[in-house]
């Protein structure tokens, strides 16, 4: 018998080459994500800015998808703030405001008129999160052309992304659900996410610390330790106005209740640390505070739990239980946070879950240290966890309060200025507003505390007045067919204004209609006719342009907000029938300066009948 050969023949090495090869490119293409589905706008981040998008994307006509990395959208307000962060109610309008009517309609139609309920909404403005999240759920499913998915992870990285030259084209999300790799082009996209995780993946520069007080001479910059309800520049001893590498803290916003029938026990955490809350001790047995002065609130608000939570009462006789602000030691939990912006998901949750153990250890100190006095004891064990709220966690929210992550460096950099009055009593009013808002500046603490410290580092609150935010402020650096509507373009004390759901969600509406009529004009967001995005605004019952007695929906309201966008109202007030002085209406044709001039009549000539002259639409 012939032996056979020890090597192969030319014809046998062929053959296993193309094997091999074959092999390898099945092998390739299997990990190779698939092809990627395209929209025309996808969203990052189920918040309710991105939701507002979302909504605002389908009301519009555009196919949009909005991709969430839990199994719940709703961000903040689903997750236990339910007491809504407005200072002036009416400063921002459209959808929010849309959303706060559906919350009153719902314990309206729910329980009825004159039920304790829709008293306790306080007309759709305090709201349970499981209230808020259905109705966040109906916006949405409300919208054909709006997919939803959940449990979609993207990663900060820049293999996630797909760019041309600036341009944005697509992303990659890992599905939690089976670990696959998922791959979505569209238009134009928008990072609606609390951390800034797509934009800084893309490339646009960003901002995590906190600023010093010489560069941008901003009121409570830096490094600051002010008691509690001082006044304004008021600081205490410490306060250099430095800046640094801090983020203010995070907490979870507590849904707690004292009825029995859903009141669920807190129990002693896995880990619990006496050491972490010793020091409230001798804070409840001396009454002592953080305020300018001594106890806040009265005695009913800070009895008991109050000394550790500061609590708004929502229907069904739950609380948005927030940090107790004039407490130096409450839910929040400054300085373990500080890699949160730019940390990945596991060291994310990681926090999150060391987080809920430290909070529900405090609930626990506070309801059973034997140091503690017997009768606050007995009041804290009033309160537990509801029964009714997040069945699948516990009863404990699902969201961290990510008060401040990256702050994506747009082309305008809101700072504090933008927000404080000028002479004329109005902050700067900006041509390019796409909405009106209203909160202090407040910022939470950015250290634990410290002995012989008036309060917590960088715990402050400053008065502001209702003020305009430019387009700018959304359009980041760098990037094309990108919007950050939430990660929004701030100084640490501008951002701090800006960073309220309400302000959130109009500024992602804003992006919303932004991102269409890119699409539609066939430009880039940061060359779009920012005037025709604030028609599109107004259409929709947006504010641009706060006035105390004119309303979406009045006659005139249009005319009076691109008046007031041309610098043409310092005051607070429209007063549209009211006749126009000589005086006024000079100023307005100075603005103006029309091509024909207006026949007007002083001491008759109402101002909306001058306005219709000066601004009339061809």
């Amino acid at each position: 018998m012939t032996p056979m050969p020890a090597t192969p023949n030319a014809a046998v090495r062929l053959v296993r080459r193309a094997v091999l090869l074959l092999l390898t490119l099945a092998a390739a293409l299997s990990a190779a994500p698939p092809p990627a589905k395209e929209y025309d706008v996808v969203i990052v981040g189920g918040t309710p800015g991105g939701i507002m998008a979302a909504v605002t994307a389908g009301r519009m006509g555009h196919t949009a998808l909005l991709l969430e990395r839990t199994r719940h959208v709703g961000g903040l307000p689903a997750n236990g703030l339910g007491a809504t962060d407005i200072a002036t109610r009416g400063a921002t309008g459209g959808l929010f405001l849309e959303f706060v009517t559906r919350v009153r309609k719902h314990y309206v139609d729910t329980y009825g008129s004159d039920s304790q309920q829709v008293k306790d909404c306080s007309d759709g403005y305090h709201f349970e999160p499981s209230v808020a999240e259905k109705i966040f759920e109906t916006m949405l499913a409300e919208q054909p052309k709006v997919t939803v998915l959940k449990r979609r992870q993207f990663d900060a990285a820049g293999d996630n992304v797909s760019l041309d030259g600036s341009a944005l084209k697509a992303i990659r999300v890992t599905n939690l659900d089976d670990n696959s790799v998922e791959s979505y082009a569209a238009r134009c996209f928008i990072d609606a996410t609390y951390e800034g995780d797509l934009a800084a993946a893309a490339g646009a520069p960003y901002r995590t610390r906190r600023e010093s007080k010489r560069e941008y001479n901003e009121p409570l910059a830096g490094r600051v330790y002010k008691k509690w309800g001082s006044r304004p520049d008021d600081v205490g001893e410490g306060s250099t106005g430095e800046g640094d590498d801090t983020i203010q803290a995070y907490n979870y916003r507590l849904c707690l209740t004292r009825d029995p029938a859903q009141r669920v026990a807190i129990e002693k955490p896995a880990g619990y640390n006496r050491d972490e809350y010793a020091s409230l001790v001798e804070d409840v047995k001396l009454d002592r505070w953080t305020t300018r002065t001594g106890k806040p609130g009265g005695e009913k608000s800070t009895d008991g739990v109050g000394r550790i939570v500061n609590m708004v009462i929502l229907p069904n006789g739950k609380t948005d239980a927030n940090n107790q602000h004039a407490s130096f030691l409450s839910t929040d939990l400054p300085e373990e946070n500080y890699r949160w912006p730019t940390a990945d998901w596991a060291w994310r949750d990681r926090y999150a879950k060391r987080l809920r153990a430290y909070t529900l250890g405090l609930l626990w100190f506070v309801q059973n240290d034997p140091a503690l006095p017997e009768d606050f004891r007995a009041r804290c064990r009033e309160w537990g966890l509801s029964k009714t709220e997040y069945a699948d966690n516990g009863h404990f929210p699902r969201q961290v309060y990510v008060r401040e992550g990256r702050r994506i460096e747009g082309e305008h950099l809101f700072t504090a200025h933008d927000a404080l009055p000028t002479k004329d009593g109005r902050p700067p009013i900006y041509r390019d507003s796409v909405t009106a808002s209203h909160y202090a500046l407040d910022s939470h603490a950015h250290h634990k505390r410290e002995p012989g410290r008036v309060h917590l580092d960088g715990f402050l609150s400053h008065p502001t007045r209702p003020y305009t935010v430019p387009y700018g402020a959304i359009v980041p650096k760098k990037v094309d067919n990108l919007l950050t509507p939430v990660p929004v373009s701030g100084t640490h004390i501008g951002f701090s204004t800006l960073r309220m759901e309400p302000c959130w969600m109009a500024l992602g509406q804003a992006a919303g209609a932004a991102a269409c009529l890119s699409i539609r004009n066939g430009v880039a967001p940061r060359r779009l006719n920012v005037e025709a995005l604030q028609d599109a605004l107004l259409d929709q019952g947006a504010i641009l342009f706060y006035y105390s007695d004119l309303k979406p929906g009045m006659k005139d309201y249009k005319l009076f907000q691109r008046a007031g966008l041309r610098g043409m109202f310092t005051d607070w007030r429209a007063l549209p029938n009211e006749a126009v002085s000589h005086r006024v209406a000079e100023k307005w044709i100075e603005i103006a300066k029309p091509a024909t001039p207006p026949a007007w009549t002083p001491g008759t000539t109402t101002r909306a009948e001058l306005l219709r002259q000066l601004l009339a639409k061809p």
